[in-house]
């Protein structure tokens, strides 16, 4: 029963946390903010983990476990609700557009105003404080971090102490196997999020003249959200009638193994002061906490697993919090098909190699040092195929006065004025893309010299268009799809992607057991805690936000929020941002197989050389200043 319960609280919290990664890019658009910013709001998940996991994993393995887990299920359901709060008291969504059409009209303003001034006035700002609201996504990922905290250490803990010790690593896989389920569904219900308009009920559609594909679109975000509260909330109750503690299988009680007493230094059957079912006394176990932690980091092999995890979970949160919108950007998918990919290939892949991982270990018997061996060879080829990512590039998108002169051809200066448009008083800052007759894509209908249009919503076209010199010089709303090769180089980078996947999974559950096999049997609720601890400290806050930050490096047009200043980004150099996204996770991959075999030492140097030319080689892909997006 407990081994069913926790696995659906380990589905919930995986569903809800998959579901904030694949929202990524629907909560940039509507907060307007950059990806660093982002970063910041993902790892406030980890940042509610670290105010109360340790004092969770110490003290709650000497309580009533499954009543705390539930706990912290209900305070996971509680932030998940706050995230979807704003949504509520935000007011609808307006995109940034240089036109206003009427729908029950077929005349528009001119696109093209000559010294009107008309499109060049500042939009109202006194609703502009709104755009703070994105700080409710923050407490509430906080309140979900510090719900989550005990499931993990405190679940683990339980199985390990009432399974037969053969038994343990299968359960466990079992677990973890469903905890990788739960993403399959959390990117699923993105996509489907992702599909409808966040004021879906409260706006006339035909008036909407953007797509789920375009930079602008904001889904539903706020409906996923309550829906994983919901399912999360669910998950608490069968926790509430579960005992403390269950009878030991009778071969539990015998000594333990020859190879696992040489991993424990001290001695293994030393009996622990506090037993699950006695009255625990809150200052002799504070008096005891710090003895207990220099202990435990005294153990060469726990502590040199604890600096290698640090290292690959780095690689793994930055990758897996911006993969969606690496396929939305890199390759030209809408949010929707991005999130529908992770759940439906990638994710399915993660599991099986998990769970493979797990009946390779109870099939073929693997003592604690094959499995660290096991797990060594699994990175090293994982890390060698995902070289090939650097191969499947596509080229950036043909946008005049960015990527392309207005004539068509490739340039290095900026400039989003040209000849054939000077004449209008157009608004530099707006991302309002329309695709001209020449296969080129403007930034505007203004920029591009368009003095007339017909219709409304997705079906206005552009006429008279000075800056698209081929045609009827006519351009239509949207961005220009002609990416032939990088579509067809994509199921590639998809079937790269699961292959790699897989093969890095098949070491997850080894790499696990490795773990708790290494230490006393009453410190492991404490050692996974703080394992937790560590690795969401110095990996899960930090990776999100420096990730982030390295992506907006290579953006090459922001937006603008409605009072000015720097919004989201709306277009980047996909060039740089290939080369940035899988240098950072590649290196930090490298540094992981290197720790395992000559330890934390030897990655130092190569740690801050790597990040020196990073930076220096993104500066040189942009051709400006690091950190400068085109924003005039």
């Amino acid at each position: 029963m407990f081994l069913v319960a926790l696995s659906f609280a380990y589905f919930a919290k995986a569903l809800s946390g998959s579901y904030m990664k694949s929202t990524i890019t629907q909560l940039e658009r509507r907060f307007d903010i950059p990806s660093y910013l982002i970063g910041v709001i993902d790892g406030s998940f980890e940042i509610g983990n670290l105010l109360v996991i340790a004092f969770v994993s110490y003290f709650g393995a000497k309580l009533h476990r499954p009543k705390i887990i539930a706990i912290g299920c209900l305070l996971m359901s509680l932030g998940t609700f706050l995230i979807a709060l704003p949504h509520f008291i935000i007011g609808r969504y307006k995109f940034e557009t240089s036109i206003r059409s009427s729908v029950n009209s077929s005349s528009n303003l001119s696109p093209c105003p000559v010294g009107s001034g008309v499109l060049a006035t500042a939009p109202s700002c006194e609703h502009e404080s709104r755009l703070s609201m994105w700080i409710y996504v923050f407490l509430g990922n906080i309140l979900r971090g510090i719900g989550e905290t005990p499931v993990q250490p405190l679940g683990i803990s339980y199985i390990d102490d009432h399974a037969l010790e053969e038994n343990a690593a299968f359960y466990i896989g079992c677990v973890q196997t469903i905890s990788v389920i739960g993403p399959v569904f959390g990117y699923l219900l993105g996509s489907i999020c992702a599909k409808i308009y966040v004021d879906i009920g409260f706006v006339n559609m035909e008036s909407i003249s953007i797509t789920p594909g375009d930079a602008r679109w904001v889904g539903a975000w706020w409906l996923g959200y309550l829906i994983a509260g919901l399912i999360t909330l669910l998950s608490a109750v069968p926790f509430w009638f579960l005992p403390k503690s269950l009878p030991l299988p009778e071969r539990r009680l015998a000594k333990y193994s020859p190879e696992r007493t040489s991993f424990i230094k001290d001695s293994p059957l030393l009996e622990h002061k506090y037993q699950a079912d006695e009255p625990a006394n809150f200052l002799e176990m504070a008096k005891d906490f710090l003895p207990t932690l220099r202990s435990l980091l005294g153990n060469p092999v726990y502590f040199l697993y604890l600096c290698i995890t640090i290292i690959q979970f780095n690689s793994l949160i930055g990758m897996v919090t911006y993969k969606p919108k690496y396929i939305e950007q890199h390759y030209g998918q809408s949010a929707s098909k991005a999130n529908f990919l992770m759940g439906v290939i990638n994710i399915p892949a993660v599991a099986l190699g998990m769970f493979s991982g797990g009946v390779i270990m109870k099939k073929f018997k693997l003592s604690i040092m094959g499995a660290a061996k096991f797990a060594l060879g699994t990175s090293l080829l994982g890390y060698f195929l995902s070289l090939f990512f650097f191969t499947m590039g596509c080229e950036n998108a043909s946008v005049a006065g960015i990527t392309r002169s207005y004539n068509g051809l490739y340039k290095e200066d900026k400039y989003l004025l040209a000849s054939c448009n000077t004449i209008c008083d157009c608004p530099r800052r707006n991302w309002d893309p329309v695709c001209g007759e020449n296969g080129l894509t403007y930034i505007s209908p203004c920029l591009a010299g368009c003095r007339t249009s017909h219709g409304s919503g997705m079906d206005t076209v552009f006429e008279q268009c000075s800056c698209v010199a081929v045609g009827n010089h006519t351009a239509s709303v949207g961005q220009c799809n002609n990416r032939d090769s990088c579509h067809r180089v994509f199921p590639y980078f998809l079937a790269l992607s699961v292959i790699t996947s897989f093969i890095i999974s098949l070491g997850g559950t080894p790499g696990y057991m490795l773990l708790i096999r290494c230490i006393r049997p009453q410190l492991k609720s404490l050692a996974l805690g703080f394992h937790t601890l560590t690795t969401r400290t110095l990996a899960g806050i930090p990776a999100p936000i420096y990730f982030g930050a390295i992506i907006d490096t290579t953006c090459l047009k922001w937006g603008q929020k409605k009072c000015g200043g720097r919004g989201a980004c709306r277009i980047y150099n996909t060039t740089a941002y290939r080369y940035s996204a899988h240098l950072s996770t590649l290196h930090l991959h490298a540094y992981y197989s290197v720790g395992n075999i000559l330890g934390r030492d030897a990655c130092v140097y190569m740690h801050f050389m790597f990040y020196k030319c990073l930076f220096i080689y993104v500066s040189h892909l942009t051709n400006w200043p690091v950190n400068t997006g085109l924003n005039v």
